[in-house]
């Protein structure tokens, strides 16, 4: 078992509401100079910056998670990570399919940047990220789960978007394994307030959800993982395990 230091909810300028800075290179060094070893690329509604962020990130020794930050139908956030990059792509395409075609207004919502594989801009997105889209939070868990990954609640001890403050409770429908904060401090009360996360016995992770590079986690949330033999594939899988909460049944088992 070793101990790494993760950020498993990053947005790049591929966001509308992250800061033009926020490329994939310069994410990857930033991570790098605060300790991470683990993070994860989840922009809104796609992972098409997710490409330059492996290359960028493998440049300095980074073990690259694929992701997404959906937005669902009842306008509730949720943190979607892959075991490769190409399963992160495919619920891409899925998830292309079911936004709604809004134009982009860079002067009102930000640019939607599209960063090629030397850290350059190679395009924009024209639709708008940020919007619901037309797939309902049971049917976004059915389908990253499908991939062979993980689709938990982002940020629930925050009013915007959380589950908690859009429904009122964690409902027990569909078989969350974890859930985020964005406060590591807020854990207990959470639970206390909320039964079933400790009923149920859900992993938490904390994770920064950066729009720009000050806001990367300096200290990292830390995870115990079982990395022997070593490679950052399996690293990944485990990660995703212990999201799963695979790995301690496999421990346990």
């Amino acid at each position: 078992m070793s101990r790494y230091l993760t950020d498993l909810h990053i947005h790049s300028c591929l966001s509308p509401c992250g800061d033009d800075d926020m490329t994939p290179g310069n994410i990857a060094g930033m991570a790098v100079l605060n300790g991470l070893q683990i993070v994860a690329l989840t922009d809104h509604n796609t992972a098409k910056n997710c490409p330059a962020f492996f290359r960028a990130a493998k440049g300095y020794g980074l073990i690259p998670i694929a992701g997404m930050e959906l937005t669902t139908a009842e306008d509730i956030h949720a943190v979607c990570l892959f075991r490769t990059l190409e399963d992160a792509l495919d619920f891409d395409r899925f998830v292309e399919e079911r936004r709604f075609p809004i134009k982009n207004k860079p002067a009102i919502f930000g640019q939607q940047l599209l960063i090629g594989e030397n850290d350059e801009i190679v395009g924009e997105e024209e639709i708008l990220l940020i919007n619901a889209v037309n797939i309902s939070l049971e049917e976004a868990h059915h389908e990253v789960t499908s991939r062979g990954g993980v689709c938990y609640p982002a940020h629930i001890d925050r009013n915007s978007n959380g589950i908690i403050a859009m429904l009122g409770d964690f409902p027990p429908e569909p078989q969350f394994t974890a859930f985020e904060l964005n406060d590591a401090a807020s854990r207990d009360s959470m639970k206390q307030r909320h039964p079933i996360l400790s009923e149920r016995s859900l992993v938490h992770v904390a994770a920064s959800d950066a729009h720009y590079l000050t806001d990367i986690a300096e200290d990292g949330f830390p995870l115990e993982l079982d990395d022997e033999p070593y490679s950052s594939a399996l690293v990944t899988n485990r990660l995703i395990d212990y999201l799963l909460k695979q790995e301690r049944e496999m421990r346990n088992g």
